[in-house]
């Protein structure tokens, strides 16, 4: 993260400015001409949202607001305002800009700066050429406002995971294996301050992890298991919440193999769920967030090398279940299942799944939602759902009837991997419950997870979904 994000109690003289205004806020400043006033008026006045007006030694943007939204939809246009900054600042080379809000709710200000910090990401590890990518905003300073420092240093920490989701999720797969990923994951607890355990091989093998060694069997790289924890001293839980990530770091489809257009070419994005928990416990370890939660991560890239698992092989997995594998492209299942039964071992309050399990659940709700559903009581999945609400990353709950476990039953083992054609991301979720005995919430975020043109702040690439939705969570439950 290349920029700050100070407070200022008053305008820095000749520094462009950003208003966060609506349509009813007097626009009487002593830093607008009545010529420059009454161009705005005017277009304010003719419903215009975004305003530019150039004073030569600095820019003046005006973003309007609708205020007669539902609360959480006008939390979301001010993100959606500050992009739109990003994208006046960045056009005109701003250094340095300064916001002001007449919003008169300090939360809406702090959506404005955190949507116009998301934007300024960009990934150009890769470029020889990258200042035309680059952005130049270095300085955000929140001017004329009380907003105290733990409120900033929140802000900018959710920021940097975010960022460091993204980073890991564009990283190409010649460039971050399973291996890798474990490495990333332990640096990171290095330099936050939360715990990491990460498994080899032959400690998978010998924990007999059946179904992460199945998807690994074609790959020339060896799998990891990662685990995550983050217990401070003040933890306010008796029993951790576990939040499980897939991180399947490339996915080909294995012996059911993908098509390469609009499919396959993106697959790196597979272990988003995984990043996602790596960047939670950046988050956590960051704020110190009260609260004992574990993170536990399978990785492996899915390949159809020489041995791979093929369709009709018999799966042992950790608890012992079998598992007819008829489709080597349902693996995220496959990985996440022996991820999902050794969270037993925790005794945990609650275990939340990030996986992107299902092109089902992209196809039934696009770019917009994430699938949500388990056996986790009403009161947490509707603060689950919530929470999803409050940082606009949205949940739609899928049911979770019994009667989608008949689709998952085999004649010749005690489970199969996929059921046929319909329900697929509930039958995804429904045979991952299986390993389950504690209350479970799968969220299939395979829609949202990456974005292949960029979305205002969801830039370009992986989005980091999951982690201001489960901290905000978390909060809510410290």
């Amino acid at each position: 993260m290349n920029f700050k994000i100070t407070v200022a109690p008053k305008l820095i003289p000749n520094q462009s400015i950003a208003l966060l205004v609506n349509k009813e806020t007097k626009l009487n400043y002593l830093f607008l001409t009545k010529q420059e006033l009454d161009f705005a008026k005017k277009k304010i006045n003719n419903s215009e949202t975004s305003i530019s007006i150039n004073q030569y030694n600095r820019y003046i943007y005006i973003q309007v607001i609708d205020l007669k939204k539902e609360a959480y939809r006008i939390t979301e246009a001010c993100r959606k305002a500050g992009s739109n900054i990003q994208g006046f600042a960045t056009k005109s080379k701003l250094q340095d800009i300064q916001l002001i809000s007449e919003l008169k709710d300090n939360n809406l200000l702090i959506a404005f700066v955190e949507g116009l910090a998301l934007s300024l990401y960009r990934f150009t590890k890769y470029l020889k050429e990258d200042k035309e990518k680059q952005n130049v905003l270095k300085n955000i300073t929140i001017a004329e406002h009380a907003i105290s420092e733990k409120l900033i240093f929140e802000l900018e920490s959710t920021i940097e995971s975010v960022f460091i989701a993204r980073d890991l999720i564009n990283e190409p797969v010649n460039h971050l294996n399973a291996v890798q990923m474990g490495q990333e994951i332990e640096n990171l607890g290095k330099k936050a301050g939360f715990a990491v355990q990460v498994f080899n091989k032959k400690k998978i093998e010998s924990l007999k992890m059946g179904g992460l060694l199945a998807v690994n069997k074609g790959s020339v790289d060896p799998p990891t298991f990662s685990i995550l924890e983050w217990k401070p001293k003040n933890k306010s839980n008796k029993k951790p919440f576990v939040i499980v990530g897939k991180g399947v770091v490339y996915d080909t489809g294995g012996l059911s193999l993908k098509p390469t257009n609009d499919s396959m070419d993106y697959m790196k994005s597979d272990m988003s769920g995984a990043a996602a928990v790596a960047g939670l416990f950046n988050l956590l370890a960051r704020t110190k967030l009260p609260i004992h939660v574990i993170g536990l991560i399978p990785s492996t890239d899915n390949r159809p090398g020489g041995n791979a698992y093929a369709p009709g092989d018999i799966v042992t997995m950790f608890d012992g279940t079998t598992v007819e594998m008829m489709n080597s492209d349902a693996e995220g299942r496959m990985i996440l299942a022996d991820a999902l039964a050794y969270a037993k071992r925790y005794k945990p309050e609650l275990v939340i799944d990030l996986s992107t399990l299902t092109g089902a659940a992209a196809i039934a709700l696009g770019p917009h939602a994430m699938a949500g559903m388990g056996n986790a009581s009403r009161d947490v999945m509707s603060q689950l759902i919530k929470s999803g609400e409050n940082v606009f990353e949205r949940i739609v709950e899928f049911p979770f009837w019994e009667e989608y476990d008949e689709l998952i039953k085999s004649d010749i083992a005690d489970l199969k991997n996929i059921g046929g054609r319909y329900g697929g991301s509930i039958v995804g979720g429904k045979f991952m419950e299986h390993f389950t005995d504690y209350p479970y919430i799968h969220l299939d975020i395979a829609g949202v997870a990456f974005n292949k043109k960029p979305d205002t702040y969801r830039t370009l690439g992986g989005v980091g979904v999951g982690i201001r939705l489960i901290f905000d969570f978390l909060k809510n439950n410290k």
